[in-house]
């Protein structure tokens, strides 16, 4: 899809020091390296949202990140510091509601508040293009600490349970049985 025909408008909105923008294809291999590298692997150990010890294998690949790229009813943001992107986030139109997942901040920057103003952002963006007034999102349930962080963020947990999908490596290899997502709301506005 090119920057003619993609719904959004291609123009950067600074936010501070920060940048924020719709992806491009041509984001797409940084793309998935910043989110492999603040999930899977030895690099997310440097960060606090690594998942390495629960799943192996993937968290993305070229082919997911593109499909979000290109699709009419989400938009993939990408936050840059001084030219260099340090997070992203996927954004899903889904009626009054909006889906906020593929969040992914630079190992190196976890920690420094930066998670907190991409959340600050996605929620404006969402409010603002689709009239959203919830923001969901989906937390593999072990992962208590992540969970704390976004209910301090005003997220609360449903108790609603999704199963991981178990024997599709394009989402990771697990490493224990016990895997689930949880369905996690905010009330926006």
């Amino acid at each position: 899809m090119d920057a003619a025909s993609h719904p959004h408008p291609q123009v950067p909105h600074r936010t501070g020091e920060l940048v924020h923008r719709d992806a491009t294809a041509a984001d797409t291999d940084a793309l998935v390296a910043l989110i492999e590298s603040a999930y899977r692997g030895d690099s997310s150990r440097t960060g606090w949202t690594t998942e390495a010890d629960i799943l192996a294998g993937q968290r993305t690949d070229p082919r997911g990140v593109l499909d979000v790229i290109e699709s009419s009813g989400s938009r993939l943001l990408v936050i840059e510091r001084d030219g260099a992107l340090v997070a992203c986030c996927q954004l899903e139109h889904r009626g009054d509601a909006a889906y906020f997942g593929m969040f992914a901040v630079s190992p190196g920057a976890q920690g420094s508040g930066l998670g907190k103003q991409v959340m600050a952002v996605a929620e404006r963006v969402v409010v603002e293009t689709w009239g959203a007034r919830e923001m969901h999102m989906t937390v593999i349930t072990v992962r208590e600490e992540l969970i704390a962080w976004y209910e301090r963020r005003g997220y609360r947990r449903t108790g609603k349970l999704y199963p991981f999908p178990y024997g599709d490596e394009r989402f990771g290899i697990p490493q224990r049985d016990d895997l689930e997502f949880e369905l996690l709301v905010k009330r926006l506005g």
